[in-house]
Parts: C-alpha cells; sequence; structure tokens
C-alpha cells in the first residue's frame, strides 16, 4: 500500500520549456545580484511590494479567466470566486502584510504584533496574529488565530526570534533559492516566493508546474519590478529541468509545494539506490530544502446536541472543504472522524451527501484523478458516488464506514482528488475520553501533519470537562495548523499565520514536509497555527459549494486587499450576506 501521496503524471507543457543552457545563464545573472539583493533597504523592498500589489490587481481579471478556462469554470459563475480568491486576493495579501512588517521593522526594529503575547499552563508561549486589523474583524467576525511558538520562546526573547534577517548582524552575503511551484492553487507560487525573497533575504527562479505554468507570464507581469532588476526569475518545464536546477552548484536553497515522492527523488535520488539511501538515511542533496508536500485532513466531528439546522449547515461545511479547488488540495477534507454510537452520526452523513449533491461537480484537471479515484473506489466499491463517473469524470466520493483499527488506503494516502472517507470510532460514551482517542487515532494512524480540524457545538464547550478536553486536544495534535470550528484551508489564506507541517520530521520520513511560509510576522521558531471560529460562520464561508455570491465577494476582495479602504469594504460585505 502507497504511504502518502501517490506519483502523479506529469502534465503536457502547455508554455515552451526553457532550455537547459538558458536556465544555465538565468542563475548566473541571480547568483551576480544575490549580495545586492540581500543588502536592498527596507524602503526598497516595501516600494517592490507595493509595486506587485498594484500589478497583481492589474492583471487579476486574465489571471482569473486564464485558470477558469484551464479548470473548465465559468468565468462568471460562482466557483470562479475561487480563482479570484485562491489566486489574485491572496497573492496581494501577502505582500500587503510583508509591507507593513518591514514598515514596522524600520520604525521600530521588528515587526509589531495586532495581538496579545501569552502563555500556557504548560509554558508554550502562543500570540495572536489575526484578525491583523479592522477589516479583517468586520470580515471575519469572532475568528482569530494564534501561533504557537516552540519550546524555549518566552515573551522576553520572542522579538529576537522575529525577522532576523534584518538583525543587525545578520548574514549580507546573499543566496540563490529555487521554489518549485504547486500546480493546483494559483497563489502557492508566488507566496513561497514572497517567503523566500522578503523573509528569508534570497534571489530566486521559480520553476511553473507544467500544470498551471500558464500563470508564469501573469506572474512576471505583477512581479515584474523584480524581475527587471535581476532578482526573481521565472522559469518553464518538467522533471528534466527541476533534476538540473535541484542539482546546480548555483542553488543554495530549495522549497517545493507538491508530492513527498518528488521530494525523496530531490533528497535522496530515483530507483532502487534511492530507496537504499532513503533507508539508510544517506541524502544525496547538501543543500537547505524545506517543504510543504500534503495532508490525509482530519476532521474531528465531536459528539454534542446538534438540531436539524446544525447538522445542515455542518454538513454544507464539511462537504465544502473536500469539494473546494475540486478536491485537489493538500488540506482537503479526507478522513471525516465520528463517533460510532452518536445518535447524529448517520444524520450528518446524510446532510454531507445532500451538500455533495447541490454541489456543481467540476472537471478533473489535475492529471491522474481518474486513475486515482478507481484505486480507493476498487478498494472500498461501498462508496456513495455522487455524479457522473462516467469517461474521464471523478464525481464527488464519499466512502462512510471504513474501519479504524486496520490499515486503509484511506489512512494512509493522499488521494488528491474529489474523494474522502469517513471513520467512525468505537469510543466510550464519555465525550472527553473520545476526543482523546480522536487525537490519538489521527496522529498515530493518518499520514502526515499538515492541519486537522475540530467541530464542537457551543453547548458542549460550556461543559467544562468537555472545554478541557478540547484544549487539551488541540494543544496534543501534531498538526502545523488546527482549526477549531474552522476549515483548516484559511490557514493557509490568513497570511498572517504560519503554514507547513508540525515541525520534526527527518528527511527519510518527510510526511508533509519542513519549514513554513506565509508568517507574514516572520517568526523563526513556531511550532503550529491555531484558527478558532464560531460554530456557525456569517456570512457564508467562501468554501461553502453552495455560496452564491462567492465571484462577487472575492472580486472585490482583490480590491479590497490591494488598496483596503471602508468604501471598498462595504461592497465585500454586502454580497457576502447575500451569499
Amino acid at each position: 500500500m502507497t504511504v502518502g501521496s501517490l506519483q502523479k503524471p506529469e502534465a503536457n507543457d502547455t508554455i515552451v520549456t526553457t532550455p537547459l543552457s538558458e536556465l544555465d545563464i538565468k542563475l548566473e545573472n541571480l547568483a551576480a545580484n544575490a549580495e545586492r539583493w540581500a543588502n536592498v533597504s527596507i524602503a526598497e523592498r516595501i516600494t517592490f511590494l507595493e509595486s506587485i500589489m498594484d500589478k497583481t490587481a492589474e492583471v487579476a481579471e486574465r489571471w482569473v479567466a486564464a485558470a477558469c478556462e484551464a479548470k473548465g469554470i465559468a468565468m462568471h459563475s460562482p466557483e470562479s470566486g475561487q480563482e479570484w480568491h485562491s489566486g489574485p486576493a491572496l497573492t496581494i495579501r501577502q505582500a500587503r502584510l510583508l509591507r507593513d512588517s518591514l514598515a514596522d521593522i524600520a520604525e521600530h526594529g521588528s515587526p509589531q504584533l495586532p495581538g496579545p503575547v501569552t502563555v500556557r499552563q504548560d509554558g508554550q508561549t502562543t500570540v495572536q496574529v489575526f484578525p491583523t486589523d479592522n477589516y479583517d474583524k468586520a470580515l471575519w467576525m469572532g475568528y482569530t488565530g494564534e501561533v504557537w511558538m516552540q519550546p524555549g520562546v518566552t515573551p522576553g526573547n520572542l522579538r529576537a526570534t522575529m525577522g532576523t534577517a534584518y538583525l543587525p548582524g545578520a548574514s549580507r552575503s546573499g543566496s540563490v533559492a529555487l521554489v518549485l511551484g504547486a500546480g493546483n492553487i494559483a497563489s502557492i507560487p508566488p507566496m513561497d516566493t514572497l517567503t523566500k525573497m522578503f523573509i528569508d533575504n534570497e534571489v530566486v527562479v521559480l520553476k511553473m508546474n507544467p500544470v498551471n505554468a500558464y500563470l508564469g507570464h501573469f506572474l512576471a507581469e505583477a512581479f515584474g519590478d523584480l524581475v527587471e532588476a535581476g532578482y526573481l526569475d521565472i522559469v518553464y518545464g518538467g522533471a528534466a529541468e527541476g533534476k538540473h536546477l535541484t542539482n546546480h552548484e548555483l542553488i543554495d536553497s530549495i522549497h517545493i509545494t507538491g508530492s513527498d515522492k518528488t521530494h525523496d527523488t530531490i533528497v535522496f535520488g530515483s530507483g532502487p539506490e534511492g530507496q537504499k539511501r532513503k533507508a539508510t538515511n544517506e541524502p544525496i542533496l547538501q543543500k537547505q530544502i524545506t517543504s510543504e508536500l500534503g495532508n490525509v485532513s482530519p476532521i474531528i466531528v465531536v459528539p454534542g446536541p446538534w438540531t436539524t439546522a446544525d447538522i445542515e449547515y455542518q454538513g454544507r461545511n464539511i462537504a465544502g472543504m473536500l469539494t473546494h479547488n475540486a478536491g485537489f488540495n493538500c488540506i482537503a477534507a479526507r478522513v471525516i472522524v465520528t463517533h460510532a454510537e452518536w445518535q447524529h452520526r448517520e444524520a450528518l452523513l446524510a446532510s454531507i451527501e445532500q451538500a455533495l449533491e447541490e454541489t456543481t461537480q467540476r472537471a478533473p484537471y489535475y492529471p491522474g484523478a481518474r486513475q486515482r479515484f478507481e484505486l480507493f473506489t476498487q478498494e472500498h466499491p461501498e462508496a456513495s458516488i455522487i455524479g457522473d463517473a462516467s469517461g474521464d469524470a471523478v464525481p464527488w466520493t464519499l466512502i462512510a464506514g471504513v474501519d479504524s483499527s486496520v490499515d486503509d488506503i484511506c489512512f494512509s494516502t493522499e488521494s488528491f482528488a474529489a474523494i474522502f472517507a469517513e471513520a467512525p470510532l468505537e469510543a466510550p460514551r464519555s465525550v472527553p475520553d473520545y476526543v482523546e482517542l480522536a487525537v490519538e487515532f489521527v496522529n498515530n494512524k493518518l499520514w502526515g501533519t499538515l492541519g486537522a480540524t475540530m467541530i464542537v457545538h457551543p453547548s458542549s464547550l460550556k461543559d467544562p470537562d468537555i472545554a478541557t478536553a478540547v484544549e487539551e486536544a488541540i494543544s496534543n495534535l501534531q498538526y502545523g495548523t488546527v482549526g477549531l470550528n474552522v476549515w483548516i484551508g484559511l490557514g493557509y489564506a490568513l497570511g498572517s499565520t504560519t503554514w507547513g507541517a508540525y515541525p520534526g520530521h527527518p528527511l527519510n520520513d518527510i510526511q508533509s514536509g519542513r519549514g513554513v511560509v506565509h508568517n507574514s510576522y516572520m517568526f523563526d521558531s513556531a511550532q503550529k497555527s491555531v484558527l478558532r471560529a464560531p460554530f456557525k460562520q456569517q456570512p457564508k464561508p467562501l468554501w461553502f459549494g453552495t455560496n452564491k455570491q462567492a465571484h462577487n465577494v472575492t472580486r472585490h476582495l482583490v480590491e479590497l486587499e490591494a488598496n483596503p479602504s471602508p468604501l471598498r469594504l462595504a461592497p465585500v460585505l454586502g454580497a457576502a450576506l447575500r451569499g
């Protein structure tokens, strides 16, 4: 049985591949400018970021149109909202937050935090980093985001772990980073690039993934000032070009968002020899590598006194965690964990299926999706298949009742398609005991450590024993992002939280990866991010497949992120309230 992600077939190139000789020239130019970039003033960096904000807004409509065409989405449909949001809006937001942190560094010496620094009873330091401003508060009422620090970080030394590339005495010698862009979410390549350039202080060669290489020229426009100055270059190609770059002597560091299989090939080599080196943890790569490599993401449903309306809402909520981007997300819902004897379990599953039936089926644009669908449904012929399953189509698929005591493909393997499972746990009737068992199950049975969600009714949290159990679960979940009543996909989107795997994976058991991105307050010793939201969220979240105003909300959101003002906030809220 495959553990981790399945090897995906390489997409056909839609953009002319960059010749290897040209890659060499581009790297020579970047290396020649690396030290100059390392010493660029904060004021000039802010100018670069403001240019990215403005130019991304200028190309946004063309960017979204190209993405919709590639993914089989009607340009003015609600589904196009995912492209407005997960492309231009998030890229602009990340640039804006980094600009603000750099302005703080110039004035105060370090980024200024928007919320309190606290110390938990166990001594762990936490920092509230969301909402970042009044616009966030208006758009995300009741939401908070925290970053929990690794042991050894205290309120007294926290500032020394923020923006370390900008501290007096930090190295200014310059280095070249390779960013291997992901093919699913449009903002991943630019946001990873922003992290490497403005937090790690490296020049970047960004290799576009063949799946979404069509976005490269929009990014070249949006980041045009950096490209023209010689600090960034965007290149194209597949595995051969990637291998040439990863092995190149002028590359100092690598960041990859993608497959753990690709990561292992880069680090240990391919074939039987690579497998032997992985088994003995003898990497052939002698460069720093950071990564975000996917997850079998759990949704832990805590039993409670749910009403019919609660069940209907959460069915749509959980379904949306799968259907966003047609299921081609590293943090799509993959395993719904339930209490086997909970009286509302069957009703919740029925509600999820109903929500899937109401959600438009998407084109399986990502290579290999049909093969992965067939692999999972052959293992589980009892799966509920919702939609057209003929030809190359991949319907919404729910595999309910998977035995949690066995090793199953649903637990070990990331499907990276419109497929998820439900695992009922045979647990004592005590809710705290169930919560403890659920945490043990997802920590030890499911592959990956990128993110996990818990859904808990507010009435349940009024019980001191349950509330304590939930807080202990948040602490004990070994995931880079933990969401309470909110999909962990929001953790990717906020920008102020960290995004990456739970720390500690060795290279030969990399799971969801190493290091973090986004992280606009520039922490270098974060352990995890924790998101909290109301049990029912208003306005309707953007990931709900039944949100009929998602495209209007996100189109206005691009304008708001690029230039925040009350006048630009009003149309966002107006459209959101109609969703």
